[in-house]
């Protein structure tokens, strides 16, 4: 009898890994089977368009090669941004409409399976599809800036050996150049990049819980990730006009921008990888919390919404 009861509340209990992972697993699964993979060959000819390019010289050039590496990373974390943004967007918003349509929703919270372990379930699914294809985007990345660095460093460790430069000014010379290669701080740039897909995907969450129709949940989410990026200016706007006493309408419109939106500027360090400068431990660290702390109130209002609605 205590075996039955203790199954029983294995099988009810508020939160479950157990049933979280299956979930995931599955949504996992599904999304693969959507071919989204494919984008993969179109980031790597990306890389390789990238690679190939040359900055015409120009007098003074000497930044050419440092140019050149900059526009790799940069194309990188730009095609990185917009993929991870629009299936955070889409396919979160596309899973609670999807699984009523397809009465899959109803099969699994008849199990019975808590809500909260459902939204949890699906919104890991597509968080894991988004964190393999920025890892496997990163690799390519680093294999292409690697190469081209690598060769550029060659050529100028060639020159400079040729004017018989001494061995320590030939590394100080290229100091720069080794910058804007492959480094710990390119890697936590493409971290970075996941971490505001995790909250850009809770908030999709947290729509398609009350909305009714997909197209509103897209627009919605869209207009937020929007404001998102002005979170920062807003602040900034309300901080000096209080600093002179101005506190007008659009001081109180900033303040209330500030204080409901996330800040998804604070996600933004490749702008800083790209011009070869180096991210700290403990700012990542500020980011991944920060992160974390939005994942975790767009779910629970997630949850909050969701299981107030009768399926």
């Amino acid at each position: 009898m205590a075996a039955k009861n203790t199954e029983s509340f294995q099988k009810t209990s508020f939160i479950s890994p157990a049933r979280i992972g299956v979930i995931a697993g599955h949504t996992f699964t599904l999304l693969v089977r959507m071919k989204v993979f494919y984008f993969l060959i179109a980031f790597v000819i990306l890389m390789w368009g990238a690679k190939q390019f040359v900055f015409p010289n120009e007098t003074g050039g000497s930044n050419t090669p440092e140019q050149e590496l900059r526009l790799l990373k940069s194309a990188g974390f730009a095609a990185m941004n917009m993929f991870s943004m629009l299936l955070a967007l889409s396919a979160t918003a596309l899973l609670i409409p999807k699984d009523i349509e397809d009465r899959t929703l109803y099969t699994i919270l008849c199990k019975p399976v808590p809500r909260l372990d459902y939204l949890l379930g699906k919104l890991l699914g597509v968080l894991m599809l988004i964190f393999v294809s920025l890892l496997a985007m990163d690799l390519v990345l680093s294999l292409f800036l690697h190469q081209k660095a690598s060769g550029m460093i060659a050529v100028q460790t060639e020159q400079l050996a040729s004017r018989g430069m001494p061995q320590e000014m030939i590394n100080e010379q290229l100091a720069g150049l080794k910058a804007h290669g492959v480094t710990l701080s390119l890697h936590f740039a493409t971290f970075a990049i996941f971490l505001k897909a995790i909250v850009i995907a809770s908030i999709a969450l947290m729509i398609s819980t009350f909305s009714s129709s997909t197209l509103f949940t897209l627009i919605s989410t869209l207009i937020i990730i929007v404001i998102g990026l002005m979170v920062a200016d807003a602040r900034e706007y309300a901080s000096t006009m209080a600093e002179y006493g101005q506190k007008n309408t659009l001081f109180n419109i900033a303040i209330t921008v500030a204080l409901l939106f996330p800040d998804l500027q604070l996600f933004a360090i490749e702008d800083g990888v790209i011009d070869g400068r180096y991210i700290p431990f403990k700012i990542m660290g500020q980011i991944t919390i920060i992160a974390l702390l939005y994942f975790s109130i767009y779910v629970v209002l997630s949850w909050f919404t969701f299981k107030k609605k009768e399926f």
